[in-house]
């Protein structure tokens, strides 16, 4: 049975009627995973797919993270459909989002929004189960203190990576010792919050409505200044977003300067996938230490 086939039946199963896909065209913008755009009787959907071995449990995970975040019902995400496999392929199937240019207050309205997000607590930091960020695994093992969780959960994974990788050296490495000894007088104490957790500019989109949905989320219950550290990487959003999520929800004082403490981790999670490119941004704040 083709991926196809496979995609037919399983939205047939889902949908209660026969669906048939009429025709399928390739999307760019996925490094990982094979794209394309689906027309079918029913409408029109987005299929993510690869071999089931490279990345096990990868949509899974993806789909249980847009999940949680459709189920806030505070920023929209693409609506999950299904995930499975078929002989070597696994896929996801999502519905697909028709882009529109920003409306007027695009911006204002996408910093209210992620606010809003924020605002919905864990019991813990972490995840009930693991995911991805790109394609390497994240662990989201629970704990009490947001300082431990940043510290072993995010850093020291990637530290560890990178070492035994031979992409970083002692020096660095006893750079991040220093650095997790101030971990607890830096970071204010904040309840567990929804994140995206993977929160740069080519993981939202423009609806048909002109508003923001987010997508590719590495989702998990954490410290909110990590998705606004991460949207500041690549270019970051507009001034009118960070100014409209601070009014909704106060940041606490220095937190333009936390995020750069923030970005630690995903500029370790590019060391380790992309190379040592990264590593003079990973060497810059740890100098501060």
């Amino acid at each position: 049975m083709s991926w196809k086939q496979a995609i037919e039946e399983t939205l047939s199963r889902k949908l209660g009627k026969e669906i048939t896909i009429f025709s399928s065209s390739p999307v760019g913008g996925g490094s990982i995973n094979d794209a394309y755009r689906l027309e079918t009787g029913a409408g029109l959907f987005f299929v993510k797919k690869n071999h089931k071995d490279n990345y096990p449990g990868m949509f899974e995970a993806e789909a249980k993270g847009l999940q949680l975040l459709e189920e806030a019902g505070d920023i929209e995400v693409p609506k999950v459909l299904a995930s499975g496999s078929s002989g070597e392929e696994a896929f996801l199937i999502l519905r697909f989002i028709e882009s529109a240019p920003k409306q007027p207050g695009f911006w204002e309205d996408f910093g209210r929004r992620l606010a809003a997000l924020h605002r919905h607590s864990g019991e813990q930091f972490g995840l009930d189960h693991d995911n991805y960020i790109g394609s390497l695994p994240q662990s989201n093992r629970f704990y009490l203190r947001w300082t431990d969780f940043f510290r072993e959960e995010r850093l020291e994974a990637q530290v560890k990576l990178a070492r035994d990788n031979g992409r970083l050296g002692r020096e660095t490495v006893t750079a991040f010792g220093r650095f997790y000894r101030r971990l607890d007088e830096l970071f204010p104490e904040e309840p567990p919050a929804l994140l995206h957790g993977d929160l740069w500019s080519g993981n939202f989109m423009v609806n048909e409505k002109g508003l923001a949905v987010i997508i590719d989320p590495a989702v998990y219950y954490g410290h909110r200044e990590m998705d606004l550290g991460m949207s500041q990487l690549f270019g970051g959003f507009a001034p009118e977003f960070y100014e409209a999520y601070h009014r909704a929800y106060p940041l606490e004082k220095g937190w333009q300067q936390r995020l750069d403490y923030c970005n630690l981790y995903p500029l370790m999670v590019h060391v380790n996938l992309f190379g040592g490119s990264y590593l003079g941004s990973v060497k810059r704040i740890l100098g501060r230490f």
